[in-house]
Order: C-alpha cells, then structure tokens, then sequence
C-alpha cells in the first residue's frame, strides 16, 4: 500500500470508540431544602453515558429527571458523588470553569427554545461558536450547512419572532450542535410542539445521532420520544428504576 493510500486509511480510523464512556456519575445525590424540610432529589445516581447514546430519562413528575439533566449539564452540583464529562470532573468545579465546560463541551436544547429575540436564526446558530472564538468563515459554513440539512434553508435572516415554534426549535438545535459538543441534552424538546412537529423534530435529532454520530440524553413526558428513543432510564423518587438498551 502506498504512503498515501495509508494515510487516507488512518483519516477513516475514527479516534475514539464508539463505546467510549463520555458521561460517568457515581453515587450522585442531590438535597434541596425547602423552609426546615430535606427533600431528596437525587438519592445515589451510578450512571454512565457512552459516545453515540440516543437516550431518554422519563419518570413521572417528581422522579429527579430534570434534576438528573441538569448534573449532567453542570447547571447544578450534586450534595455527594462525582461527576466525569468528557474526562474532566465537574462536580466541584468553580463557576468560571463550569460555564468553559458548558460552552465547549455540552449543547442544550431548551423546551422554551431560549433563542435570542434581536439576533437573525444564521446568528443564533453562530452565537455559540463565536463564544468559543472560531473563526467567522468556520462559523458562517457550518451554520449555513446545518440549517440547509434541518430544512431551513432560505430562513436564515429571519428573526425567532418570524418563524414557527418547530422552525425555532430546529434553530435551537442547529445552535446545540453547531459547537461540536461532546453532548446534547435537549429539555422536553416537544413540550411546545404539535404532535407533527414534534415527531418531525425527534426524527431529526435521530438522524443526527444515526449519521453525524451526536450524543443525546433527553428529559421527557413524551411517549413519542420515549418511542424514538434507544435508550430508555427510567427514574422513580430520585432512584433509577430501570436503564433498558432497545435492539435495532
């Protein structure tokens, strides 16, 4: 084989395995106080997040699923335990070196869609990366390329207040992934779309996960997503119940 032949050979070895382990809890517990009462939010969590994932926590309310998204997202820290996202430990980070995590590490998808009213969908998606300091002819391709393959093509300078709740969503997802992180977690992303939108939206994120090889962990009441999912952890009072892996 010749020298350049290998070379291109080398290109197709992906870097990392697939099933390498990308978020690791152990014995994560979360206390709140309300008044003079402890309430136990979280109550000895082990889980672990592999590259590649399409998973959901679903329980009913109450159950620690937002609570559990939002360790993993560093937007808050446990009582106990210890948290790894991308090898690096978060659990007793500062506030400066949490929000670098976030920036260069975690995509959110908010349910409210969180997108910045004053600011075009091309300048929503490119915001995060600008955060992060990539270059504007980097920014520019890759928003442009994301929003043609999320079927907003021609949408581009329009405000969030010009486009329809799915649009925005896709706009909101667009910007998650846009950065490269190592994970997107999406909050009730169907929580304010219609049944068509919605599973328009899942089949998507899908896609993205099955063909670009994105890492999701969603918190849902949905069914539909729960369908889409191929990963399901069900969480009962602070506790998982159950972590089922779907064949196919």
């Amino acid at each position: 084989m010749a020298p350049a032949e290998i070379r291109l050979v080398a290109e197709r070895v992906p870097l990392q395995s697939a099933h390498e382990v990308i978020v690791r809890l152990e014995k994560v517990t979360r206390v709140y106080r309300q008044d003079s009462v402890a309430v136990n939010a979280l109550g000895g969590i082990d889980l672990e997040i592999r590259r590649g994932d399409f998973a959901v926590l679903v329980g009913p309310s109450g159950s620690g699923k937002t609570t559990l998204l939002n360790m993993i997202g560093g937007l808050d820290s446990p009582t106990s335990g210890r948290i790894w996202v991308a090898g690096t430990e978060i659990g007793r980070m500062s506030k400066a070196e949490l929000s670098d995590v976030r920036l260069r590490k975690i995509g959110f998808v908010f349910q409210e869609f969180n997108l910045i009213p004053v600011l075009s969908a091309l300048e929503n998606v490119e915001f995060v990366m600008l955060l992060q300091g990539t270059s504007e002819m980097v920014r520019r391709a890759r928003s442009m390329t994301l929003l043609k393959e999320l079927g907003l093509e021609g949408l581009e300078h329009r405000r969030p207040a010009q486009l329809s709740g799915g649009q925005q969503q896709r706009v909101a997802v667009a910007r998650a992934i846009a950065a490269e992180p190592t994970i997107v977690l999406p909050d009730e992303p169907t929580a304010n779309l219609d049944s068509k939108a919605g599973a328009a939206l899942m089949d998507l994120m899908r896609r993205l996960n099955e063909e670009k090889g994105v890492t999701f962990v969603f918190s849902t009441h949905d069914p539909m997503v729960v369908e889409r999912a191929r990963r399901v952890i069900r969480l009962r009072d602070g506790r998982i119940e159950s972590d089922e892996r779907k064949l196919g």
